[in-house]
């Protein structure tokens, strides 16, 4: 395992998880380098398109008991908050089979929201910390994050996933009525009961944020080279440079950060990743009368609806497809129409209305890959957050930060090592 001492590090991947580990390593007193073809923070990186959410709620696994009877309704219904192309089943079949198992009990269930608590619990917290540090406070608020019902009745359909948070340390007010309105008037007069995440914060802008973190990594002196990487070279079981299509870079160690193109470098290495894209929507419209002021999320869509430095954004949608189809902009629409329902007095201009959509890393299990790389222990994989990248991103760097060093992690990595999946 590497050591603590004077040898530089080569990030592999400039997006939020790249760039949260750049710091770490800072702190840890090694010298980095970040490794990214594309400009930090752009809009081909999914940390561009986040629904900015930074909560401790975000601990509930994509597969639960029960999902393998919506996988036809999936199949046939395209303007679900779940969708796969029929066409691309063949490829994706073996990882959507271990993703249905992974779910398909209490007990794991339980285990999975359990390791994701640990993950994200203190995430906000984190990123208030690393953007105080970094001169971007004003990027990250804490105004509270809305879960928002038309009934309480609504709310009491998911109970025991709320009860399965509130085991794992989870704390939310409930409001209701005239006490949500007053609290978020845009809610008035559809949704009528809520639980409020005090300890979560937001986002105000994740593409200018990760820029943000980049260009403070560069100040304390990391160096960032546009280029994109291509393999290792190792000797006698140890890393020295990371090949790129502009030439080696030297190091001691490395870090799989890259998003979904980790699988292939991953691989390299030894370890065979299920890593598929959850392709992922967003659209931001001009902010204006009839907008939230404050983080929602409506429980019918589950949808992140967050004010940004530019607009009202609203992030959602799970397809399934190959990362080489072209974006189905119904899927963007489908977001628009739940705006419309939610805040009846929301005026949007579709002329005004921008449009993203990109690939969120997921693994079948629903955690990420955090750990040593089976052909050398000096290349760390960080990769496969799926819906938790934003939130999980500190931490994870902290724990890499201490993979690297030699000491102990604030979290216990083995429930994330590549290993699980051989």
């Amino acid at each position: 395992m590497p050591q603590n001492g004077p040898g530089q590090v080569v990030v592999i991947g400039a997006g939020i998880i790249g760039a949260c580990t750049a710091h770490a390593l800072l702190d840890a007193g090694r010298q980095v380098t970040l490794v990214d073809p594309d400009r930090p923070g752009g809009a081909q990186a999914a940390s561009y398109g986040n629904g900015g959410f930074l909560s401790p709620a975000s601990s509930i696994p994509m597969s639960v008991p029960g999902l393998w009877r919506r996988v036809p309704g999936y199949l046939l219904d395209p303007s679900g908050p779940l969708t796969i192309r029929w066409r691309h089943l063949p490829r994706l079949a073996p990882w959507l089979i271990r993703f249905l198992r992974a779910g398909a009990t209490q007990t794991r269930l339980h285990r999975t929201a359990g390791i994701l608590a640990g993950l994200v619990g203190d995430g906000a917290a984190r990123h208030m910390a690393l953007a105080g540090s970094a001169g971007c406070p004003e990027l990250i608020r804490q105004d509270g994050l809305i879960y928002a019902y038309e009934t309480r009745a609504e709310f009491d359909d998911e109970a025991a996933f709320w009860q399965l948070r509130r085991y794992n340390g989870l704390r939310w007010r409930e409001l209701s009525d005239e006490a949500l309105w007053d609290f978020e008037p845009a809610l008035r007069p559809l949704h009528r009961f809520a639980a409020v995440v005090d300890d979560g914060a937001h986002c105000t802008d994740p593409g200018a944020y990760v820029a943000a973190l980049v260009g403070a990594a560069e100040r304390r002196g990391a160096r960032l080279v546009r280029a994109r990487a291509t393999g290792f070279t190792c000797s006698d079981g140890h890393l020295r440079a990371v090949r790129t299509n502009e030439g080696e870079q030297p190091c001691t160690a490395a870090v799989i950060a890259a998003g979904i193109d980790s699988a292939d470098l991953a691989a390299q290495l030894g370890d065979a990743v299920p890593l598929v894209s959850e392709r992922g929507y967003h659209v931001e419209l001009p902010t204006g009368p009839g907008a939230p002021r404050r983080p929602v999320m409506p429980g019918r869509g589950k949808m992140a609806n967050l004010p940004t430095r530019t607009g009202l954004r609203a992030a959602g949608q799970v397809e399934l497809a190959s990362t080489d189809a072209p974006p189905d902009w119904r899927r963007a629409d489908i977001l628009l129409d739940t705006l419309r329902r939610t805040y009846p007095d929301l005026t949007i201009d579709p002329s005004q209305v921008r449009r993203w959509y990109g690939h969120r890393p997921s693994t079948p299990d629903g955690l990420p890959v955090i750990g040593q790389a089976t052909a050398t222990p000096d290349v760390i994989h960080a990769f496969g957050h799926g819906h938790s990248g934003l939130v999980a991103a500190p931490i994870t760097g902290a724990i890499v930060a201490a993979l690297i060093g030699g000491t102990p992690p604030p979290l216990d990595p083995a429930p994330f090592a590549p290993a699980r999946f051989r």
